[in-house]
Protein backbone atom coordinates (compact mmCIF):
# COMPACT_ATOMS: atom_id res chain seq x y z
CA UNK A 1 0.00 0.00 0.00
CA UNK A 2 2.90 2.28 -0.46
CA UNK A 3 1.26 4.00 -3.41
CA UNK A 4 -1.15 5.18 -1.18
CA UNK A 5 0.85 5.90 1.82
CA UNK A 6 1.84 9.04 -0.05
CA UNK A 7 -1.04 10.61 0.40
CA UNK A 8 -1.64 10.43 4.50
CA UNK A 9 0.72 14.23 4.15
CA UNK A 10 -2.67 15.48 1.92
CA UNK A 11 -4.95 15.35 5.15
CA UNK A 12 -3.07 15.94 8.15
CA UNK A 13 -4.85 19.73 8.39
CA UNK A 14 -7.68 20.47 10.43
CA UNK A 15 -9.73 20.79 7.95
CA UNK A 16 -10.12 19.37 4.20
CA UNK A 17 -8.87 21.41 1.69
CA UNK A 18 -10.36 21.06 -2.15
CA UNK A 19 -8.35 20.78 -5.09
CA UNK A 20 -8.04 24.07 -7.36
CA UNK A 21 -8.88 23.70 -10.77
CA UNK A 22 -7.29 25.81 -13.63
CA UNK A 23 -9.41 28.54 -14.96
CA UNK A 24 -10.70 27.26 -18.23
CA UNK A 25 -10.38 23.33 -17.27
CA UNK A 26 -13.63 21.82 -18.61
CA UNK A 27 -15.62 19.30 -15.75
CA UNK A 28 -13.75 16.03 -16.53
CA UNK A 29 -15.96 13.12 -17.06
CA UNK A 30 -14.88 9.37 -16.76
CA UNK A 31 -16.20 8.38 -20.21
CA UNK A 32 -15.36 4.20 -19.51
CA UNK A 33 -17.08 4.45 -16.04
CA UNK A 34 -20.24 5.95 -17.48
CA UNK A 35 -20.32 4.11 -20.41
CA UNK A 36 -20.07 0.69 -17.99
CA UNK A 37 -23.04 2.02 -15.88
CA UNK A 38 -24.82 2.86 -18.83
CA UNK A 39 -24.61 -0.22 -20.39
CA UNK A 40 -25.79 -2.18 -17.02
CA UNK A 41 -29.22 0.03 -17.29
CA UNK A 42 -30.03 -0.34 -20.83
CA UNK A 43 -29.61 -4.40 -19.95
CA UNK A 44 -31.77 -3.96 -17.10
CA UNK A 45 -34.34 -1.82 -18.87
CA UNK A 46 -34.31 -4.97 -22.03
CA UNK A 47 -34.31 -7.74 -19.48
CA UNK A 48 -37.14 -6.40 -17.17
CA UNK A 49 -39.08 -5.80 -20.34
CA UNK A 50 -38.58 -9.46 -21.67
CA UNK A 51 -38.94 -10.86 -18.07
CA UNK A 52 -42.02 -8.70 -16.21
CA UNK A 53 -44.76 -8.26 -19.26
CA UNK A 54 -47.08 -10.67 -17.98
CA UNK A 55 -46.47 -9.92 -14.19
CA UNK A 56 -48.78 -7.33 -13.47
CA UNK A 57 -52.09 -7.54 -15.53
CA UNK A 58 -53.35 -4.75 -18.01
CA UNK A 59 -49.65 -3.39 -17.15
CA UNK A 60 -46.86 -4.89 -19.24
CA UNK A 61 -44.67 -1.98 -18.82
CA UNK A 62 -44.36 -1.42 -14.86
CA UNK A 63 -41.80 -2.29 -13.99
CA UNK A 64 -39.60 -0.61 -16.70
CA UNK A 65 -41.27 2.60 -16.39
CA UNK A 66 -40.26 2.74 -12.94
CA UNK A 67 -36.73 1.66 -13.10
CA UNK A 68 -36.36 3.85 -15.94
CA UNK A 69 -37.55 6.72 -13.69
CA UNK A 70 -35.24 5.93 -10.39
CA UNK A 71 -32.39 5.46 -13.20
CA UNK A 72 -32.75 9.36 -14.32
CA UNK A 73 -33.30 10.18 -10.90
CA UNK A 74 -30.11 8.51 -10.81
CA UNK A 75 -28.08 9.54 -12.60
CA UNK A 76 -28.82 13.50 -11.78
CA UNK A 77 -28.22 12.71 -8.05
CA UNK A 78 -24.54 11.60 -9.20
CA UNK A 79 -24.12 14.25 -11.31
CA UNK A 80 -25.01 16.75 -8.41
CA UNK A 81 -23.35 14.73 -6.36
CA UNK A 82 -20.13 14.65 -8.43
CA UNK A 83 -19.26 18.37 -8.55
CA UNK A 84 -19.49 18.51 -4.60
CA UNK A 85 -16.01 18.31 -2.98
CA UNK A 86 -16.17 14.87 -1.59
CA UNK A 87 -13.26 15.71 0.96
CA UNK A 88 -15.89 17.85 2.95
CA UNK A 89 -17.85 14.78 3.78
CA UNK A 90 -14.90 14.13 6.02
CA UNK A 91 -16.55 17.37 8.62
CA UNK A 92 -20.25 15.07 8.61
CA UNK A 93 -19.55 11.83 9.27
CA UNK A 94 -20.83 12.06 12.89
CA UNK A 95 -23.81 13.51 11.47
CA UNK A 96 -23.72 10.90 8.69
CA UNK A 97 -23.73 7.58 11.07
CA UNK A 98 -25.79 9.48 13.42
CA UNK A 99 -28.06 9.18 10.08
CA UNK A 100 -27.42 5.91 9.53
CA UNK A 101 -28.29 3.93 12.73
CA UNK A 102 -31.66 6.45 12.91
CA UNK A 103 -32.96 4.99 9.29
CA UNK A 104 -31.73 1.58 9.65
CA UNK A 105 -34.17 1.86 13.19
CA UNK A 106 -36.50 3.34 11.70
CA UNK A 107 -37.20 0.65 9.28
CA UNK A 108 -37.36 -1.31 12.07
CA UNK A 109 -40.14 1.06 13.56
CA UNK A 110 -41.82 1.97 10.45
CA UNK A 111 -40.98 -0.76 8.20
CA UNK A 112 -43.73 -2.98 6.62
CA UNK A 113 -44.03 -7.18 6.92
CA UNK A 114 -42.57 -8.56 3.97
CA UNK A 115 -42.27 -12.35 4.04
CA UNK A 116 -41.68 -12.24 7.80
CA UNK A 117 -39.40 -9.49 7.93
CA UNK A 118 -38.68 -5.82 7.90
CA UNK A 119 -36.71 -4.47 5.00
CA UNK A 120 -38.39 -0.91 4.09
CA UNK A 121 -40.44 1.51 4.69
CA UNK A 122 -43.53 1.76 2.51
CA UNK A 123 -44.26 5.55 0.82
CA UNK A 124 -47.10 6.05 -2.00
CA UNK A 125 -44.10 5.76 -4.64
CA UNK A 126 -42.03 3.50 -4.00
CA UNK A 127 -40.52 1.12 -0.49
CA UNK A 128 -37.58 3.25 1.26
CA UNK A 129 -34.75 -0.11 1.71
CA UNK A 130 -32.71 2.18 4.30
CA UNK A 131 -29.71 -0.75 4.16
CA UNK A 132 -29.13 0.15 0.64
CA UNK A 133 -28.23 3.88 1.26
CA UNK A 134 -26.54 2.82 4.40
CA UNK A 135 -23.84 0.89 2.15
CA UNK A 136 -23.14 4.17 1.03
CA UNK A 137 -23.13 6.13 4.25
CA UNK A 138 -20.69 3.83 5.89
CA UNK A 139 -18.35 4.39 3.31
CA UNK A 140 -17.71 7.73 3.97
CA UNK A 141 -17.80 7.49 7.95
CA UNK A 142 -15.38 4.60 7.63
CA UNK A 143 -13.01 6.63 5.59
CA UNK A 144 -13.46 9.66 7.38
CA UNK A 145 -12.50 7.48 11.03
CA UNK A 146 -9.39 6.55 9.06
CA UNK A 147 -8.02 9.62 7.84
CA UNK A 148 -8.70 11.03 11.47
CA UNK A 149 -6.37 7.95 12.40
CA UNK A 150 -3.95 7.85 9.95
CA UNK A 151 -0.64 8.06 11.74
CA UNK A 152 -1.97 5.29 13.60
CA UNK A 153 -3.08 2.86 10.64
CA UNK A 154 -1.24 0.25 12.11
CA UNK A 155 -2.61 0.25 15.64
CA UNK A 156 -4.66 -2.79 16.63
CA UNK A 157 -7.02 -0.15 18.37
CA UNK A 158 -7.39 1.43 14.84
CA UNK A 159 -8.90 -1.70 13.00
CA UNK A 160 -10.93 -2.79 16.17
CA UNK A 161 -12.62 0.74 16.39
CA UNK A 162 -13.09 0.62 13.10
CA UNK A 163 -15.07 -2.93 12.69
CA UNK A 164 -17.09 -1.69 15.40
CA UNK A 165 -18.47 1.09 14.05
CA UNK A 166 -19.70 -1.13 10.88
CA UNK A 167 -20.47 -4.30 12.69
CA UNK A 168 -22.86 -2.20 15.14
CA UNK A 169 -25.49 -1.25 11.87
CA UNK A 170 -24.72 -4.57 10.54
CA UNK A 171 -25.60 -6.56 13.38
CA UNK A 172 -28.94 -4.42 13.24
CA UNK A 173 -29.30 -4.78 10.13
CA UNK A 174 -28.80 -8.66 9.57
CA UNK A 175 -31.70 -9.16 12.05
CA UNK A 176 -34.01 -8.62 8.85
CA UNK A 177 -31.91 -8.30 6.11
CA UNK A 178 -28.85 -11.14 6.34
CA UNK A 179 -27.38 -9.98 2.41
CA UNK A 180 -27.25 -6.27 3.30
CA UNK A 181 -25.53 -6.80 6.73
CA UNK A 182 -23.19 -8.67 4.77
CA UNK A 183 -22.33 -6.13 2.26
CA UNK A 184 -21.84 -3.44 5.27
CA UNK A 185 -19.11 -6.06 6.53
CA UNK A 186 -17.11 -6.26 3.35
CA UNK A 187 -17.15 -2.70 2.99
CA UNK A 188 -15.59 -2.23 5.94
CA UNK A 189 -12.55 -4.74 5.31
CA UNK A 190 -12.29 -2.80 1.55
CA UNK A 191 -11.90 -0.19 3.47
CA UNK A 192 -9.23 -1.29 6.16
CA UNK A 193 -7.45 -3.17 3.18
CA UNK A 194 -6.90 -0.13 0.80
CA UNK A 195 -5.94 1.73 4.23
CA UNK A 196 -3.08 -0.33 4.79
CA UNK A 197 -3.58 -1.98 8.15
CA UNK A 198 -1.73 -4.96 9.42
CA UNK A 199 -2.46 -7.83 7.62
CA UNK A 200 -2.22 -10.06 10.65
CA UNK A 201 -5.26 -7.98 11.64
CA UNK A 202 -7.23 -8.31 8.52
CA UNK A 203 -6.25 -12.49 8.69
CA UNK A 204 -8.11 -12.42 12.11
CA UNK A 205 -10.41 -10.65 11.49
CA UNK A 206 -11.32 -13.71 8.67
CA UNK A 207 -10.83 -16.16 11.29
CA UNK A 208 -13.41 -14.40 13.58
CA UNK A 209 -15.35 -14.46 10.70
CA UNK A 210 -15.09 -17.62 9.72
CA UNK A 211 -15.32 -19.01 13.56
CA UNK A 212 -18.84 -16.69 13.79
CA UNK A 213 -20.37 -18.92 11.10
CA UNK A 214 -19.58 -22.09 12.21
CA UNK A 215 -20.87 -21.03 15.63
CA UNK A 216 -24.19 -19.71 13.92
CA UNK A 217 -24.99 -22.59 11.67
CA UNK A 218 -23.13 -25.31 13.15
CA UNK A 219 -22.53 -25.26 17.08
CA UNK A 220 -25.39 -23.14 18.28
CA UNK A 221 -27.97 -25.35 16.05
CA UNK A 222 -26.57 -28.56 17.48
CA UNK A 223 -27.12 -26.98 20.96
CA UNK A 224 -30.19 -26.10 20.47
CA UNK A 225 -29.70 -22.50 19.96
CA UNK A 226 -31.13 -20.59 16.63
CA UNK A 227 -29.47 -17.39 16.26
CA UNK A 228 -30.97 -16.91 12.39
CA UNK A 229 -34.18 -17.71 11.55
CA UNK A 230 -35.48 -21.08 9.97
CA UNK A 231 -35.94 -19.45 6.35
CA UNK A 232 -32.11 -17.71 6.62
CA UNK A 233 -30.52 -20.40 8.29
CA UNK A 234 -31.97 -22.43 4.96
CA UNK A 235 -31.20 -20.10 2.32
CA UNK A 236 -27.41 -19.59 3.79
CA UNK A 237 -27.19 -23.82 3.60
CA UNK A 238 -29.74 -25.21 0.42
CA UNK A 239 -26.41 -24.53 -2.23
CA UNK A 240 -24.64 -27.05 -0.50
CA UNK A 241 -26.96 -29.59 -1.65
CA UNK A 242 -30.15 -28.00 -3.21
CA UNK A 243 -31.14 -31.48 -4.54
CA UNK A 244 -32.12 -32.81 -1.50
CA UNK A 245 -35.37 -30.28 -0.56
CA UNK A 246 -36.07 -29.52 -4.45
CA UNK A 247 -39.46 -28.18 -3.58
CA UNK A 248 -38.46 -25.76 -0.96
CA UNK A 249 -35.17 -24.51 0.39
CA UNK A 250 -33.54 -25.69 -3.01
CA UNK A 251 -35.88 -24.62 -5.14
CA UNK A 252 -35.25 -21.29 -6.81
CA UNK A 253 -31.20 -21.89 -7.11
CA UNK A 254 -32.55 -25.13 -8.58
CA UNK A 255 -34.96 -23.33 -11.50
CA UNK A 256 -31.83 -20.58 -11.98
CA UNK A 257 -29.47 -22.87 -12.70
CA UNK A 258 -32.10 -24.43 -14.97
CA UNK A 259 -32.51 -21.39 -16.82
CA UNK A 260 -28.77 -20.63 -16.89
CA UNK A 261 -28.11 -23.96 -18.55
CA UNK A 262 -30.66 -23.63 -21.12
CA UNK A 263 -29.90 -20.90 -22.09
CA UNK A 264 -26.45 -22.24 -23.45
CA UNK A 265 -24.32 -19.99 -26.33
CA UNK A 266 -26.99 -17.39 -27.19
CA UNK A 267 -30.09 -18.08 -25.40
CA UNK A 268 -33.54 -19.55 -26.24
CA UNK A 269 -35.17 -15.55 -26.37
CA UNK A 270 -39.20 -15.77 -26.70
CA UNK A 271 -38.57 -19.52 -25.57
CA UNK A 272 -37.51 -19.28 -22.70
CA UNK A 273 -39.81 -21.13 -20.12
CA UNK A 274 -37.70 -20.91 -17.11
CA UNK A 275 -39.09 -17.24 -16.93
CA UNK A 276 -42.34 -17.16 -19.23
CA UNK A 277 -44.35 -19.15 -16.99
CA UNK A 278 -43.18 -18.48 -13.92
CA UNK A 279 -40.72 -20.80 -12.73
CA UNK A 280 -37.99 -18.88 -12.32
CA UNK A 281 -39.26 -16.62 -9.19
CA UNK A 282 -38.07 -12.98 -8.21
CA UNK A 283 -36.95 -13.12 -11.64
CA UNK A 284 -36.89 -9.00 -11.71
CA UNK A 285 -35.15 -8.62 -8.59
CA UNK A 286 -32.71 -11.27 -7.27
CA UNK A 287 -32.61 -13.85 -10.10
CA UNK A 288 -32.10 -11.36 -12.85
CA UNK A 289 -29.10 -12.66 -13.75
CA UNK A 290 -31.18 -16.23 -14.68
CA UNK A 291 -33.19 -14.30 -16.66
CA UNK A 292 -30.45 -12.70 -18.94
CA UNK A 293 -28.49 -16.35 -18.77
CA UNK A 294 -31.54 -18.07 -20.40
CA UNK A 295 -32.48 -15.25 -23.07
CA UNK A 296 -29.22 -14.42 -24.15
CA UNK A 297 -27.15 -17.54 -23.02
CA UNK A 298 -23.73 -17.09 -22.45
CA UNK A 299 -22.89 -14.07 -25.01
CA UNK A 300 -25.46 -12.16 -22.41
CA UNK A 301 -24.15 -13.20 -19.57
CA UNK A 302 -20.88 -12.22 -20.49
CA UNK A 303 -21.61 -9.14 -21.69
CA UNK A 304 -23.34 -8.33 -18.38
CA UNK A 305 -19.82 -9.66 -16.46
CA UNK A 306 -18.09 -7.70 -19.32
CA UNK A 307 -19.82 -4.21 -18.25
CA UNK A 308 -19.14 -5.01 -14.69
CA UNK A 309 -15.44 -5.55 -14.79
CA UNK A 310 -15.45 -2.13 -16.88
CA UNK A 311 -17.51 -0.39 -14.16
CA UNK A 312 -14.50 -2.11 -11.65
CA UNK A 313 -11.51 -1.23 -13.49
CA UNK A 314 -12.47 2.40 -13.75
CA UNK A 315 -13.12 2.42 -10.04
CA UNK A 316 -9.41 0.65 -9.19
CA UNK A 317 -7.88 3.33 -11.84
CA UNK A 318 -10.14 6.02 -9.94
CA UNK A 319 -8.47 4.88 -6.58
CA UNK A 320 -4.59 4.88 -8.11
CA UNK A 321 -5.50 9.12 -9.12
CA UNK A 322 -7.45 10.32 -5.88
CA UNK A 323 -5.97 13.37 -4.60
CA UNK A 324 -5.92 11.97 -0.76
CA UNK A 325 -5.75 9.24 1.35
CA UNK A 326 -9.96 9.83 1.99
CA UNK A 327 -10.62 10.00 -1.76
CA UNK A 328 -8.76 6.45 -2.25
CA UNK A 329 -10.72 4.85 1.00
CA UNK A 330 -13.77 5.91 -0.68
CA UNK A 331 -13.16 4.56 -3.88
CA UNK A 332 -12.30 1.35 -1.97
CA UNK A 333 -15.37 1.16 -0.01
CA UNK A 334 -17.35 1.49 -3.15
CA UNK A 335 -15.41 -1.34 -4.78
CA UNK A 336 -15.99 -3.42 -2.14
CA UNK A 337 -19.66 -3.16 -1.98
CA UNK A 338 -19.70 -3.67 -6.12
CA UNK A 339 -17.67 -6.61 -6.21
CA UNK A 340 -19.17 -8.14 -3.05
CA UNK A 341 -22.66 -7.84 -4.89
CA UNK A 342 -21.90 -8.98 -8.09
CA UNK A 343 -19.97 -11.85 -6.57
CA UNK A 344 -22.51 -12.86 -4.40
CA UNK A 345 -25.51 -12.19 -7.01
CA UNK A 346 -23.59 -14.15 -9.87
CA UNK A 347 -22.68 -16.88 -7.57
CA UNK A 348 -26.57 -17.10 -6.20
CA UNK A 349 -27.75 -17.23 -9.58
CA UNK A 350 -25.53 -19.92 -10.65
CA UNK A 351 -25.40 -22.34 -7.66
CA UNK A 352 -22.12 -21.03 -5.54
CA UNK A 353 -23.23 -18.61 -3.50
CA UNK A 354 -25.97 -18.80 -0.92
CA UNK A 355 -29.08 -17.05 -1.41
CA UNK A 356 -29.19 -13.91 0.65
CA UNK A 357 -31.46 -11.30 -1.24
CA UNK A 358 -28.39 -9.18 -2.22
CA UNK A 359 -29.40 -7.38 -5.59
CA UNK A 360 -27.59 -7.37 -8.44
CA UNK A 361 -26.33 -3.48 -9.00
CA UNK A 362 -28.50 -1.50 -11.40
CA UNK A 363 -29.39 -4.78 -12.95
CA UNK A 364 -32.38 -6.47 -10.26
CA UNK A 365 -35.18 -4.03 -9.95
CA UNK A 366 -35.48 -1.56 -6.74
CA UNK A 367 -35.22 1.86 -6.38
CA UNK A 368 -33.20 2.36 -3.01
CA UNK A 369 -30.48 -0.15 -4.94
CA UNK A 370 -30.79 1.92 -7.98
CA UNK A 371 -30.22 5.73 -6.59
CA UNK A 372 -27.42 4.07 -3.62
CA UNK A 373 -25.39 2.85 -6.48
CA UNK A 374 -25.80 6.10 -8.25
CA UNK A 375 -24.71 7.94 -5.26
CA UNK A 376 -21.60 6.01 -5.05
CA UNK A 377 -21.11 6.77 -9.24
CA UNK A 378 -21.29 10.13 -8.52
CA UNK A 379 -18.54 9.56 -5.27
CA UNK A 380 -16.51 7.82 -7.58
CA UNK A 381 -16.75 10.83 -10.38
CA UNK A 382 -16.08 13.45 -7.80
CA UNK A 383 -12.54 11.34 -6.63
CA UNK A 384 -12.11 11.43 -10.14
CA UNK A 385 -12.63 15.23 -10.97
CA UNK A 386 -10.66 15.79 -7.47
CA UNK A 387 -7.87 13.69 -8.72
CA UNK A 388 -7.74 15.44 -12.46
CA UNK A 389 -8.17 18.75 -11.38
CA UNK A 390 -5.15 17.83 -8.52
CA UNK A 391 -3.03 16.56 -11.54
CA UNK A 392 -3.60 19.27 -13.80
CA UNK A 393 -2.48 22.00 -11.47
CA UNK A 394 0.47 20.57 -10.64
CA UNK A 395 1.24 19.94 -14.11
CA UNK A 396 1.01 23.85 -14.60
CA UNK A 397 2.59 24.49 -12.36
CA UNK A 398 5.55 22.63 -13.15
CA UNK A 399 5.80 24.53 -16.04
Amino acid sequence: MSALGSTITDVQGDRPKPAARPAGMALPVDLVLWLSVLGVCAVSLVTLNAATADDIPGSPHYFVIRQGAFMVVGIALALVLSRIDYSRMRELRHGLYGLLIFGILAVFALGSDSRGSKRAISTPFFEIQFSELGKVLLVLVLSAFLVERARRLRDRDTTARAMLLALFPAAIVMAEDLGSGLVFIAIALSVLFVAGVSGKHLLGLVALGAAAVTLVLVAAPAMGVEVLKPYQQDRLTSFLHPSEDPGAAGYQQNQSRIAIGSGQKTGRGDAATQTELNFLPEHHTDFAFAVVGERWGFAGAALVLTLYALLIWRAMRILVIAKNLFGALVVGGVVGMLLCQVFVNVGMNVGIMPITGIPLPLLSYGGSSVLSTFLAIGLLQSVYWQGRGAAALKGRIRT
